[in-house]
């Protein structure tokens, strides 16, 4: 800060020096000296999951990229930068490489999908029931050559996953209905019906449509497989087009999980052989919750939708034409696949390493090991060539589990993915921490 006789500036001749800088630096002096904002300033999370927010800055002009993004407890001043950084005694986390989706739109505005994963509402949620204050933040820092930083935050309330979250996809999965890695089919054969497993904050309308990519065609891309409202404004509605099976438009209530009929399993293609891709396209709602308000984020004018906003790649459903049948019989021969360790009354501690072991089925090319709860939700699916039929699990194999009791089984696999033989389930529990 410049200083006069011992005394600060006046703030016309601050404005000045800052002209000067962005002069020498070949700037505009409303890039130097622009404020960086953001719409919403402030929104309602998911205290016991994922949530997944669509911000809008502005205000960048030519001069400021952005930088990083954290979650923290509480703020700072950034001084001598621009507004107000994280406390670092009270970081919950930085934003994964693998969730960022920002870009920076051809009008100037910065599009930023908030990812918070469950580690950091669990670090907020502790802090709370400690008696620390509930709302927490997500802080984007920009920077610029010979200019100071600017700190930009937003309010992360603590709530539940109901009707005042953003409506967000926080995970898709897609299956038939039989249990198969690969779905094979003879030509002409009509596939079993599908389905789509979402989990998602928020309440709302969740419209789109089913599509397949035919043998032939080109592979979507990453960005095809986005949801429209993962999109910037002016990038939606350019995503490749497929051949389209059935839509849908359906209601989702604030329970925050729900299956999500296939199209008509007569609609799906089976006359030419090859591999197809059953694709689920999901397009942008109206929802108040998740709106970015243009003019109060200074990014130009309007309101910008962003119900069904997710920060992952829509999963692809392949079926295999012209190479025969599934096996779907799940026979089990009188010396078929059995699981030998853990034992049923194990306890393994925490924290620590399980090996799963089995006996060895002579066709199999593989071996697929599922580890899920009690009522159906996976934990942990691990693929295991022939040879030694073992699989020692991660260490956060409970702590993903959550203390909840857990059954595995394995699958034996040929050459083709078809299932030969399957283990029973087997219970696996933990010991209380």
């Amino acid at each position: 800060m410049l200083v006069i006789r011992g005394r600060y500036a006046p703030r016309s001749l601050t404005r000045l020096s800052i002209s000067l800088i962005a002069c020498c630096l070949g700037l505009r002096a409303e890039d130097a000296g622009a404020q960086i904002r953001v719409n919403p300033t402030g929104v309602n999370v998911n205290a016991q999951g994922a949530t997944t927010v669509f911000l809008t800055f502005g205000g960048l002009g030519s001069a400021y990229v952005p930088v990083e993004a954290f979650w923290c407890g509480s703020l700072i001043p950034a001084s001598p930068d621009v507004g107000s950084r994280c406390d670092p005694a009270t970081l919950y986390g930085r934003l994964p490489i693998r969730y960022d989706r920002s870009r920076v739109s051809s009008t100037g505005a910065f599009t930023d999908i908030m990812s918070i994963p469950p580690s950091v509402a669990r670090r907020a949620y502790q802090d709370a029931v400690r008696g620390e204050n509930s709302a927490f933040f997500y802080v984007r820092r920009f920077s610029s050559p010979g200019l100071p930083d600017q700190y930009v935050a937003v309010t992360c309330r603590m709530a539940g996953g109901g009707a005042r979250v953003p409506l967000a996809l926080t995970d898709v999965r897609l299956s038939f209905e039989v249990e198969t890695p690969v779905l094979f089919l003879q030509t002409g054969s009509p596939p079993p019906p599908l389905s789509a497993e979402i989990t998602y904050n928020g309440t709302g309308t969740l419209k789109g449509r089913w599509e397949v990519v035919q043998p032939g065609e080109p592979l979507p891309e990453e960005r095809d497989l986005l949801t429209e409202a993962t999109l910037p404004p002016e990038d939606r509605g350019t995503q490749r087009r497929f051949t389209e099976l059935e839509r849908f438009n359906v209601f989702l209530p604030p329970t925050g999980r729900m299956t999500l009929k296939g199209p008509d399993p007569s609609r799906l293609p089976t006359t030419v052989e090859g591999t197809y891709l059953v694709l689920l396209r999901v397009e942008v709602s109206d929802d108040k919750e998740g709106d970015s308000n243009l003019a109060a984020a200074g990014a130009g004018t309007g309101i910008v939708h962003s119900g069904a906003v997710a920060g992952f790649a829509l999963p692809v459903l392949r079926y295999v034409v012209g190479a025969g049948g599934s096996e779907l019989s799940q026979s089990r021969a009188p010396n078929g696949l059995r699981v030998i360790l853990p034992v049923v009354d194990a306890r393994p501690q925490p924290g620590q390493a399980v090996d799963f072991t089995w006996t060895v089925v002579t066709r199999a090319a593989l071996y697929q090991l599922d580890v899920q709860t009690a009522d159906g939700r996976p934990v942990l699916s691990a693929v295991v060539p022939p040879g030694i039929p073992l699989y020692r699990s991660p260490p956060w194999l409970a702590e993903r589990a959550g203390g909840a009791p857990l059954r595995w089984r394995v699958l034996a696999l040929d050459v083709g993915g078809s299932i030969i033989q399957q283990s029973p389930w087997r219970p696996l529990v933990f010991q209380a921490p």
